[in-house]
């Protein structure tokens, strides 16, 4: 299927997840805004491989965490492009802690990057969408957004709450051909991932029956999945990309 024409803008799109999701979009045909909040490096290598596939690509700066810059975010977006047909909100941190050790500046952290990122750059990409009476966003949620994970409250609080607006906002923006859909990855092999403990990374090994970690391929797939024109009578899902972990 062919995303040729569209517009897309992935949040977080330097590395991991986020630059696959942007080599697949544009792999299918889409131009990709690549945002990154400080490694512009990593998003610069992102767009130029995107090019690469033969379509246009141009990184955006842009801290989520704060609701005015994902304003300005779409504004930029819109102005270079004309216009935002494809929104993933993929950027996400980690500050892990037990409950009782947890620190209240980690958690806002986490929050402010997973969830109110997620919820206004939705809000300002929707503003543009429902004028386009056309749009697809996508919400990377998590496994432990689901089933929790010891250690990871404020991420798994964060990825939960990811979840709701999804659900909330299918319902209020399906009538203008607007999808809104979520992605729950598993343990995926990532430089997020690279550095947990060796025990930490066994146990979760352990849970998946599947055997073995994902990649990011296999979350962009799933993400251009929900993103094609011909997915628009899906929308407030959640798709679990984790081997059978959340079964």
């Amino acid at each position: 299927m062919s995303m040729e024409g569209s517009i897309a803008l992935v949040t977080g799109g330097s590395r991991g997840i986020g630059r696959a999701v942007c080599l697949e979009l544009a792999r299918r045909g889409a131009a990709v805004a690549v945002n990154y909040a400080g490694s512009s490096q990593a998003a610069e290598e992102t767009a130029a491989q995107c090019r690469r596939l033969g379509v246009e690509a141009e990184v955006f700066q842009a801290d989520v965490a704060s609701p005015a810059a994902c304003e300005e975010l779409i504004a930029a977006v819109k102005a270079r492009f004309g216009r935002v047909d494809i929104l993933v909100n993929n950027a996400g941190i980690t500050r892990d802690s037990l409950l009782l050790t947890a620190v209240e500046e980690d958690v806002s952290q986490v929050l402010d990057t997973n969830l109110k990122g997620a919820y206004f750059c939705t809000k300002a990409a929707a503003k543009l969408m429902v004028r386009q009476r056309y749009g697809r966003i996508v919400c990377l949620s998590s496994v432990v957004g689901l089933r929790g994970n010891p250690g990871q409250t404020a991420y798994a609080a964060s990825k939960a709450g990811v979840l709701g607006l999804v659900k909330a906002a299918a319902k209020e923006l399906a009538g203008r051909d607007i999808t809104i859909n979520a992605v729950a990855p598993g343990f995926i092999e990532t430089d997020m991932t690279a550095v947990l403990p060796e025990k930490a990374r066994d146990t979760m090994l352990g849970a998946i029956p599947k055997g073995r970690p994902g990649f990011p391929e296999d979350v962009a797939r799933a993400v251009a999945f929900f993103v094609e024109k011909e997915a628009g009578y899906i929308t407030g899902q959640v798709l679990c990309v984790d081997g059978g972990m959340a079964v």
